[in-house]
């Protein structure tokens, strides 16, 4: 169909790669935008190297794009600079192509003492700077939307893993896995909200599906989704990993002897190290989320697409582990479907 086109920007990012997948795999027109050459893309996937900011060059080489799903993520540490310049940007070529703008969201509006079970509609207040960027993100969407000058679609999702490198999974939960230890951020007995990318990619497709022009049931201006993900104590993510480490012929021989040993985070000594380290900074001020049980409701994407297939945890964090070549030890007889 000649409106199936989609313009992704920040397509080399995990959330932009899984996208283009998901929406190449869907039979979509994919226009992956990147800073950056990359060898291949998957079938259905042309490259746009326009930049990002030059809204003229970038909207000319996506014309006929009906959707825009917005994958650029600043620098952590540099999210006051960058993070609404960059949207804004993104926001610009939406407009002029007359084209849904879809966004990743994250819970962190909900700020410190954010409820446990998290509604689309349960009131953002934000308690740091990071929070308070995302509310001014999602407003900015609003007012443009309210003016109607673009369709606008926020996806809130939990900590997002799978499809590559830099989640909290390979940074620090699987860091140590060859010596035989799994590291998790916070109690082992608090529910935590994950997101596994390509369940999260489907999920935009399925709303970029019903949202294309000429749908009977389409969106409204703006619409906040939430994306249920897998909710999991420390101890049942560990659990998981386990079992997948087994499922890939991944667990190291030491397991065996004695076990998985458990770590955790030197807190206290990040605060004080970001003093003078500013990641460690911005992490640290992250830590509430480890302590604090949340959920995210999927009622609402449940009304806007009907049951979508998600992958079990197990199977997720098997795959995750896999793509981040933790099993290239192994051979292929170890690996099972368990």
């Amino acid at each position: 169909m000649s409106n199936r086109v989609v313009l992704v920007l920040g397509a080399q990012g995990r959330l932009g790669a899984a996208a283009v997948a998901a929406f190449a795999a869907s039979g979509w027109r994919v226009l992956a935008q990147a800073r950056r050459a990359q060898a291949a893309w998957p079938a259905g996937v042309t490259p746009v190297t326009a930049a990002l900011a030059d809204t003229e060059a970038l909207a000319a080489a996506a014309a006929g794009a009906s959707v825009v799903v917005y994958a650029v993520n600043p620098p952590y540490t540099d999210w006051a600079r960058q993070l609404m310049p960059l949207a804004c940007q993104g926001l610009d070529v939406a407009e002029r192509l007359g084209a849904l703008f879809m966004l990743p969201g994250n819970v962190y509006g909900y700020g410190d003492q954010l409820p446990a079970w998290l509604q689309a509609q349960t009131p953002q207040h934000p308690t740091h700077e990071k929070g308070r960027l995302r509310v001014q993100l999602e407003a900015e969407i609003a007012r443009r939307a309210e003016a109607g000058r673009l369709r606008g679609v926020v996806i809130r999702a939990g900590d997002f893993y799978g499809s590559g490198r830099g989640s909290w999974l390979d940074l620090v939960v699987l860091k140590s896995l060859r010596a035989g230890k799994l590291v998790y951020p916070g109690p082992l007995d608090r529910a935590h909200a994950w997101a596994y990318l390509p369940d999260l990619a489907r999920a935009f497709v399925a709303v970029a599906e019903r949202a294309r022009p000429g749908q009977a049931a389409g969106l409204s201006a703006v619409e906040v989704l939430h994306f249920e993900g897998h909710t999991l104590t420390g101890a049942e993510l560990l659990a998981a990993l386990a079992g997948a480490a087994d499922d890939i012929g991944a667990t190291p021989a030491v397991v065996a002897r004695r076990g998985w040993r458990h770590g955790s985070l030197p807190w206290g000594l990040m605060r004080a190290a970001g003093i003078f380290v500013p990641m460690l900074k911005a992490v640290a001020e992250m830590r509430y989320l480890w302590f604090k049980p949340h959920a995210l409701d999927g009622a609402s994407l449940l009304s806007c697409t009907g049951a979508l297939p998600q992958t079990p945890p197990r199977q997720a964090l098997r795959q995750a582990m896999l793509d981040l070549g933790l099993a290239a030890q192994a051979s292929p007889a170890h690996i099972r479907s368990a």
